[in-house]
């Protein structure tokens, strides 16, 4: 069993680019400067339709359809489990991410935001708390998403050309900001992004509702897991003081 566990650390920092993980980084302290967001699953209810992109890319690029009662189980799967279970080759993987990323485009204006998440991310910037988006979406599709929903009010969109580079991209956002690891508070509904930000230090609250089971996050040991958005303006209201700016 301990060996077991060694060879599957091994291949965890391998598959890391060599960068160690750091771990989780426990409950909220203080108040962060920014609250993070993903966006797929997380802000926008595009689960269906990602679904059909990714059968319709099936056969554009020759890997197995997902079939309608494989569902469960791939919400138990992290993204490097789901490709080898279809058969996707890491190679052909940003070719596929660019072609997901152009159909989702062409669906935006149909795209909604997931239930209580337009109350929880309004009520959030109104205590005074700075918003940003860390996507593997475009910036394109996200910036038409936010204003046909009256959401304009992040403080910016980072995109992740990467499906599996998000750590990275969190890694040059705190560079360029100058932020340290406690002035975020990332938000997310995938395993990778628990990954990007253990790999980082940062807190990252895991949210039910998008593509990843609870099970499959719980296992995964973020900072929080949550199953409605209410959840999380309750804990950050705790750090705004009253009639005070966080900022």
């Amino acid at each position: 069993m301990k060996k077991r566990s060694r060879v599957k650390r091994l291949a965890g920092f391998v598959l890391r680019g060599g960068r160690r993980r750091v771990g989780p980084a426990g409950p909220l302290l203080a108040p962060p400067r920014y609250v993070l967001f993903d966006f797929d699953g997380t802000l926008a209810d595009t689960f269906s339709d990602g679904l059909e992109i990714l059968n319709i890319l099936a056969e554009e690029f020759g890997f197995r359809r997902l079939l309608p009662e494989e569902i469960p189980l791939a919400r138990d799967l992290s993204t490097r489990g789901l490709m080898k279970h279809l058969g996707i080759p890491r190679i052909k993987l940003p070719q596929i991410s660019r072609r997901g990323t152009e159909e989702i485009g062409k669906r935006i204006d149909t795209i909604i935001p997931l239930p209580g998440v337009t109350d929880l991310v309004r009520k959030i910037h109104a205590m005074g708390f700075r918003l940003g988006i860390l996507t593997s979406n475009s910036e394109a599709n996200v910036g038409v998403f936010l204003k046909n929903h009256d959401l304009e009010i992040f403080d910016f969109v980072k995109s992740s050309s990467k499906l599996l580079g998000k750590g990275s991209v969190l890694r040059r956002l705190m560079k360029d900001l100058q932020l340290k690891p406690r002035d975020i508070f990332f938000i997310g509904d995938e395993l990778r992004d628990i990954e990007a930000a253990q790999e980082n230090g940062v807190h990252i609250a895991a949210v039910n509702w998008g593509y990843n089971s609870s099970a499959a996050l719980s296992e995964a040991e973020p900072d929080y897991l949550f199953t409605h958005p209410s959840e999380i303006t309750e804990l950050l209201e705790r750090f705004q003081p009253k009639g005070e700016s966080v900022l």
